[in-house]
């Protein structure tokens, strides 16, 4: 299929494509990397009049280590985050988890923020920013606003960005160096989004475990630290509490299973790493 009909403008500066999509609303579309909003575009999922094209800004593409998180820009590659030298140090979740992020063809296109803005709830770094409780900083006509992660995602394929905000860049907290990390998943084949992803977060007064592709949006839950039956007896009710979804890949209860098994074992693993 082909895309219906568009106009396109390649702004100089984030400042001036915030300025055009904060004039245009729900009209325009930011385009990054592309590799979900061409497919939109073909299926006519999406129908924008206008694409502003803020892949080659410069000013828009960077990573920076800020006191307590660091900064991506709303035009910088997952490839170029996955090879950023100090991704494992800084970032260890977001380290384990981006080799599972599609393919390395496609993650040399597709945006970090890209991936936010998709909102896809099988979507792996949705899922790290909400378990590492980041933020979303979002532009329009000059007003900033920070959206902590786990407000920002609504839905599926929703977020809290209102129609003439532009996502100018995602901020993943640091790590403290006393915690650990853990991320698994399943899917139908590598690359593919995954029926249940698990990322956990565990620090030396509790863990914070998350979910993606069991419901609408990636969920999140804080805990205690706990081993042996009290984290078996606290899986398996948190995911009977979801609401988990049927779908051709998978059923809610296989979900709910994924879950309780793999949780398990991604707990272990960030309670390890820690240790």
């Amino acid at each position: 299929m082909k895309p219906p009909p568009f106009d396109y403008v390649r702004p100089a500066s984030f400042a001036e494509a915030a300025s055009i999509v904060g004039e245009r609303g729900n009209t325009a579309r930011i385009l990054a990397g592309g590799q979900s909003l061409v497919a939109m575009l073909n299926m006519r999922v999406a129908r924008p009049q206008l694409l502003v094209d803020i892949s080659r800004l410069d000013d828009a593409n960077y990573i920076r280590v800020c006191d307590d998180h660091v900064a991506i820009g709303c035009a910088t590659s997952q490839r170029d985050l996955e090879h950023w030298p100090s991704l494992a140090a800084e970032l260890p979740l977001v380290a384990q988890a981006l080799p599972w992020v599609g393919h390395e063809q496609t993650r040399s296109s597709g945006t970090v923020c890209g991936s936010i803005a998709h909102a896809d709830p099988s979507s792996e770094l949705p899922l790290c920013l909400s378990v590492m409780n980041g933020s979303v900083v979002v532009l329009s006509l000059g007003q900033r606003r920070i959206i902590p992660a786990r407000s920002f995602f609504t839905g599926m394929l929703q977020t809290a960005c209102a129609d003439h905000e532009v996502i100018e860049e995602v901020r993943f907290p640091r790590a403290d160096g006393d915690s650990g990390t853990g991320f698994r998943e399943v899917a139908m084949r590598h690359g593919d989004f995954a029926i249940v992803a698990i990322a956990v977060l565990a620090r030396s007064d509790g863990l914070t475990i998350g979910v993606g592709g069991a419901t609408d949006r990636p969920e999140t839950c804080d805990w205690p630290v706990l081993e042996g039956s009290a984290l078996t007896d606290a899986l398996n009710d948190w995911a009977w509490s979801l609401d988990c979804q049927d779908d051709l890949h998978a059923t809610a209860s296989y979900r709910r299973k994924l879950i309780r098994s793999l949780g398990k074992l991604t707990v272990e693993e960030a309670m390890k790493c820690r240790s």
